[in-house]
């Protein structure tokens, strides 16, 4: 090999380990792509984007405590997952001089539904977060007094998918009542919840599900179609059946009140339906 040929082998040996120290440099700066990045054919990762030291693998720290209880978070936690409901099919109540009485929606749908009565003695205010997050169809059946003095309340649970409907003005029990009385009790309260939520209850509850023929009939000649009892109860979250199969059966109507414990009541009711096999769904989205 001559002289000049030589020093030009040295010369590209030398190079050589620079080029590959620039290139472990290169790699070792280059930053990793998570799914849906660029480098994976998506949009870029904003983790990846924004995070001081992207690229570099993450530490792992101490895993997150569980909420405390009784509080939101621990709630929303609670609630189990249900597949979703499926599209109604419509009962349309029959026509007549009263109007019809359920204990349950004749559906044979996998749905049950948890309504709401009252609203004058307590009104927990994480509840308002707890529907809407958790996204619970649930119906009020209030009474016209308190929803006067707590409408910005309802209104809320409104606003988070709840419905109104009518609970009569006085909540006082009904049968035996002139029928006059009771076309005043319930026309007043419908009158009001109108005149306050911009819609006229359809839906009516006679007070501790107590009615007799005149309470069907003015039912009926104030606007609603149909009138609504329960197959089960709920109190300081335990659930109370009717049957010793301590089942919710589909089309079923669960009943608790605006007292203390809602929260508790609400996820009670909620278990009890996904131990059922069922869905909860919202009342008026089957009876029109």
């Amino acid at each position: 090999m001559s002289s000049h040929r030589a020093r030009r082998v040295r010369r590209s040996l030398a190079v050589f380990p620079a080029l590959i120290l620039l290139a472990l440099t290169a790699c070792a700066h280059e930053p990793r792509h998570a799914l849906g990045s660029p480098s994976a054919g998506g949009a870029p990762s904003s983790s990846a984007a924004s995070s001081p030291g992207a690229g570099t693998t993450p530490t792992s720290g101490p895993p997150s405590p569980p909420p405390a209880p009784k509080t939101l978070p621990w709630y929303l936690a609670q609630v189990p997952d249900f597949p979703p409901a499926p599209p109604p099919q419509v009962v349309r109540p029959t026509p007549g001089p009263t109007v019809p009485l359920w204990f349950r929606v004749p559906t044979d749908q996998k749905v049950a539904f948890i309504t709401i009565d009252d609203g004058g003695l307590a009104r927990p205010p994480a509840v308002i977060d707890f529907i809407r997050e958790a996204h619970i169809p649930v119906t009020m059946f209030l009474n016209s007094p308190a929803a006067a003095a707590h409408t910005d309340y309802f209104k809320q649970i409104e606003a988070a998918g709840g419905v109104v409907e009518n609970h009569t003005i006085t909540h006082t029990s009904l049968p035996g009542r002139s029928y006059a009385y009771q076309k005043h009790e319930i026309c007043g309260a419908a009158d009001k919840l109108e005149q306050l939520f911009g819609k006229r209850p359809t839906l009516f509850r006679p007070p501790f599900g107590e009615r007799d023929t005149n309470t069907l009939k003015a039912a009926r000649d104030c606007g609603m179609i149909a009138a609504l009892h329960w197959r089960e109860t709920v109190d300081k979250g335990k659930v109370r059946y009717q049957t010793p199969t301590k089942l919710v059966k589909p089309g079923e109507i669960l009943l608790m009140h605006f007292r203390p414990a809602l929260m508790d009541d609400l996820l009670a009711a909620l278990r009890a339906i996904h131990k059922s096999g069922l869905t909860p769904a919202l009342l008026e989205d089957y009876i029109r």
